[in-house]
């Protein structure tokens, strides 16, 4: 293993919600640089996936907000702290090192040597749901997706989208208007006639597929036709029974999402009911070095709430400056008062009578 082969840093933060982008910011206070890993391909975790826009009332200082803006706030917090983001892997493998550290691989090959660890992962990796088809996987990042990365991607294409909500319509309807990320033909493939989604959303699909712009179908994909190693058609079958291959360059599946421990159900740690147990002075887990934070942990009287997971995050940091600083005293400073801290965060101190 060389030094160009692996990432050295001092904390890796698995989890890129708001409890584990405000890790980073506790972090960063301690000046603890931090790589953040997240097994989706953007930023905010179950916070964007499952109620972007819906309100949120009980974070600290601010009576109203949304997951969308929270992550936003959060995003500009943590930017004097330079944290560095790999989107769209989880962590596949760790393994400490004699020297205390730990060796941390994802899905994508990435390898960090970390100090410590962040376990901020929710309820747990967030894996798409997907469709069951022989054959079918082959095809992941070609011509199968489950996220869309790049829309200009599918430009021209035949591309078939399964789902029945909101965001699975909006794509059809994106794909379906004059742009330059404008398919060829675009179907929306749905298990029953009910579609979820908004008033707005609906009446932007529902006219689009009046105008002939896009194509609602009811049923489910059973098969696929592939040609020369390239995916030619999907097998749909409709209420009825009767299956018919339809013609596709791209298939894009947006059935949501399903939370799994992976592989950290692995790693050696010890848990009650899916969920690693901490302490509660530091919310270390039963391995030195290894902390965990937000959902993904427990004690006695433990409450799933977004502001426990921020309180949480600092009690793990000063955890963590004592193994990263070892012989240094940690002094708590605020961030009113401390010139240190308003130097890292790019603030001017300011003056008191």
């Amino acid at each position: 293993m060389t030094s160009t082969s692996v990432i050295q840093t001092d904390a890796v933060v698995i989890g890129a919600g708001p409890v584990g982008l405000f890790q980073v910011f506790q972090l960063g206070l301690l000046e603890i640089k931090a790589h953040v890993v997240d097994s989706l391909p953007h930023l905010g975790g179950q916070c964007m996936e499952l109620y972007p826009d819906k309100p949120i009332y009980d974070i600290p200082g601010t009576p109203r907000t949304s997951g969308r803006e929270l992550v936003a706030s959060l995003l500009k917090q943590i930017e004097p702290f330079g944290a560095t983001f790999h989107l769209g892997q989880e962590v596949s493998t760790l393994a400490p090192q004699t020297d205390g550290r730990f060796l941390v691989e994802t899905s994508r090959g990435k390898r960090f040597l970390t100090k410590t660890i962040f376990i901020a992962a929710g309820v747990g990796a967030f894996q798409p749901r997907r469709l069951k088809i022989d054959g079918l996987d082959a095809f992941e990042h070609t011509q199968l997706f489950h996220h869309v990365t790049d829309p200009t991607w599918f430009a021209g294409k035949n591309l078939l989208i399964v789902g029945g909500d909101e965001p699975a319509m909006a794509w059809a309807a994106r794909f379906a208007e004059a742009g330059p990320h404008q398919a060829g033909r675009v179907t929306l493939l749905h298990r029953r006639e009910v579609l979820t989604a908004s008033a707005d959303a609906q009446a932007r699909f529902r006219g689009l597929c009046d105008a002939g712009a896009l194509q609602f179908r009811v049923g489910q994909v059973t098969g696929i036709e592939v040609e020369g190693g390239t995916l030619r058609a999907a097998r749909i079958t409709d209420v009825n029974g009767d299956t018919a291959p339809l013609p596709i360059d791209a298939l894009l599946v947006l059935l949501g999402l399903s939370p799994k421990l992976g592989p950290l159900a692995h790693w050696g740690l010890d848990m009650e009911r899916k969920q690693l147990v901490v302490d509660t002075e530091k919310f270390s887990t039963s391995i030195p070095g290894i902390f965990a934070v937000g959902d993904i942990n427990t004690y006695p009287g433990k409450k799933k709430l977004i502001l426990c997971g921020f309180h949480e995050c600092a009690l793990a940091a000063f955890g963590a400056a004592a193994l990263i600083f070892p012989g240094e005293k940690i002094q708590l400073q605020y961030t009113t008062t401390s010139p240190r801290l308003h130097k890292l965060l790019g603030v001017e101190s300011p003056v008191f009578d």
